[in-house]
């Protein structure tokens, strides 16, 4: 059983290096581990995004609604993201967040729009969003559970196996949670989102968006968290980076996202 095990192990660990070796983000060239196919995740997405609607109220703000659905198909445009559905919705929510499934689904809360003030604040927030999409982040992410999930399952078989079982199987289960929380999922996190700020910061750019409007909505963002006192947490215990560590890097990209604006006939 133990021998079976370690070579279901060992078939595993190949097939994870050969995935992440023909899987690669665009723009940043990123290598990715992706365990799932583009067509289901982007039915998963559709899924998950139906049942947002039905929950979650719609704005009836006409003028909001039309400035982000012509950002956001001025956005989709560039990006060029190969079978996408896309579809924007405005939520009547208070939260100031915006997110992005698989397929082509950005769902924007009216709680950003105070935030954003503008249509470039939108689009720095709209192109953050299809980032995601156009990297693949949702299948990452649900590639990175599933071998965490293998993971778990070799660990406790091979315990067992060796005669480990009861409270130490248990503590040793445990540890292996808390450090692919920590040690693995949650940095991966964070990469997402600052591969998804740099590859925004680009598809803005080439929209005719000013991309260093992006870094003045970093720091508005900033100053809100500020003032609710949520700027300052770990950042090794976060989803994303640190606000500051954020606009850092966005000042860094913005040489090659100001290139990418001149060609699109932006001045500056």
């Amino acid at each position: 059983m133990f021998k079976c095990t370690l070579l279901y192990g060992v078939a595993l660990l190949v097939t994870v290096l050969v995935l992440q070796g023909c899987a690669s983000a665009p723009e940043t060239g990123r290598r990715q581990l992706l365990m799932i196919d583009s067509a289901r995740e982007a039915q998963l997405g559709l899924s998950a995004f139906e049942k947002t609607k039905r929950e979650t109220p719609i704005a009836r703000n006409r003028q909001a609604n039309a400035q982000l659905q012509s950002v956001g198909r001025r956005i989709a445009r560039v990006a060029k993201v190969p079978n996408a559905r896309w579809e924007f919705v405005l939520f009547d929510d208070k939260a100031p967040n915006a997110f992005a499934l698989p397929g082509g689904k950005v769902g924007v809360n009216t709680g950003i729009l105070p935030i954003t003030r503008d249509e470039t604040g939108l689009a720095t927030v709209v192109a953050h969003e299809i980032a995601h999409v156009s990297a693949r982040h949702g299948a990452e992410r649900m590639s990175q559970g599933m071998a965490m999930q293998v993971g778990g399952a070799i660990l406790s078989a091979a315990l067992g196996a060796s005669g480990y079982g009861g409270a130490t199987q248990d503590l040793a289960m445990q540890a292996y949670g808390v450090v692919g929380q920590v040690g693995v999922l949650l940095p991966y996190s964070r990469t997402q989102e600052s591969e998804a700020d740099r590859i925004g910061l680009l598809y803005m750019a080439r929209a005719g968006y000013d991309p260093r409007e992006a870094v003045a909505f970093w720091q508005r963002f900033q100053a809100y968290n500020s003032r609710r006192g949520g700027g300052g947490s770990l950042e090794f215990l976060s989803t994303h980076p640190l606000d500051a560590k954020r606009i850092a890097q966005l000042k860094a990209h913005l040489p090659q996202a100001l290139a990418e604006y001149r060609k699109a006939g932006g001045q500056g």
